[in-house]
């Protein structure tokens, strides 16, 4: 198993993500990593831990403030486009993993390696904390801000697919997203993907509120890019800020309130543990011909490693093929 790295994608490259690829391989038998970016930048922090980790040289980066389709036409030596080329031409390469832009990423991932044949759009999925499952399946959260019903349902038959690769639950349960959990609420995109979703042969339970995403009312969640990347970013600034009150709190609340968050520590770190994306991976591109996972831009060593183990095990679940699979029963237009 190869999954190539993008070193010098992210707020904290190269050294996190040096440190997580050292940590991934160190964590699964038989994988192993190749590392996109300046050679003798990365090769002076993989002195002396460098088992089962290679360098290809890549002098150049893709910064967010990079126009992404220019970019990658144009910065032909990036560590990001360097990476997709090796994913793209090199069999042995499994999966690439990049913290760099999301719009660059996304294009660069459309444009060299194609959509799967019957897939409308490919879309962002990531697994996200859920209260009581194993997690949730949102997608799309950002690829796509405008769609088509069709969209939608092939978003829940590859976040489908996904979520059994990566749980190992069958016949999961999917909702779609809407602003009320009635039949008839919502707009024409949401009503008309409803019935669609209701026909499919999925297990679709129906429409889901935005206040659900982590409850585990579903197990994946189906949303038009937009409104999933709304309802994404909103729940992770809740969770940030809800820490930062309690923290606030226990620092004014005096001796008692310190007492009792002493007292209360383990269940702190067990919420923080179940509410921390890094421990989840990535966001996985669906749709597209091999394994292209993107982590969150300030991606610390954890995730990145996390994102790199996620990689390695969509790949050897064979979740392209089984996209394949999933949309071949589907007549499906083609929306552009």
């Amino acid at each position: 198993m190869k999954i190539v790295v993008d070193a010098f994608g992210g707020d904290n490259a190269p050294q996190a993500i040096v440190d997580g690829a050292v940590a991934a391989v160190a964590a699964r038998e038989g994988l192993e990593v190749v590392l996109t970016g300046d050679s003798e930048k990365l090769n002076a922090l993989l002195e002396g831990r460098s088992r089962n980790i290679t360098v290809l040289h890549a002098p150049d980066v893709i910064t967010n403030d990079d126009a992404p389709t220019s970019a990658v036409k144009k910065k032909t030596r990036s560590s990001m486009v360097v990476g997709l080329d090796a994913l793209a031409s090199d069999d042995s390469v499994s999966a690439m993993v990049s913290a760099g832009s999301t719009g660059a990423l996304l294009t660069g991932g459309f444009m060299k390696l194609g959509r799967i044949k019957g897939i409308s759009r490919p879309a962002m999925a990531p697994m996200l904390p859920s209260l009581s499952s194993q997690g949730v399946v949102l997608c799309d959260c950002g690829a796509n801000a405008d769609c088509k019903p069709v969209n939608l349902l092939h978003f829940a038959i590859m976040g489908t697919t996904f979520y059994t690769a990566m749980t190992g639950k069958e016949n999961p349960a999917v909702a779609l997203l809407n602003n009320g959990t009635e039949e008839h609420k919502g707009n024409e995109l949401t009503k008309q993907a409803y019935e669609l979703l209701k026909q499919s042969g999925l297990n679709f339970i129906g429409n889901v509120e935005a206040r659900d995403l982590i409850t585990g009312a579903a197990d994946v969640i189906v949303a038009d890019g937009f409104s999933g990347n709304v309802a994404l970013k909103s729940c992770e600034g809740t969770a940030l800020s809800m820490f930062s009150l309690i923290k606030k709190g226990i620092n004014e609340g005096g001796l008692k309130a310190k007492i009792g968050a002493l007292l209360l520590k383990p269940v702190f770190r067990k919420i923080k543990k179940v509410m921390d994306y890094g421990e989840n991976g990535g966001a996985c591109f669906l749709g597209i011909n091999k394994v292209l996972i993107k982590a969150h831009g300030s991606a610390s060593a954890k995730s990145v490693c996390a994102a790199v183990l996620q990689a390695a095990q969509l790949a050897e679940a064979g979740i392209t093929d089984k996209i394949r699979e999933g949309v071949a029963g589907f007549v499906s237009e083609t929306a552009e």
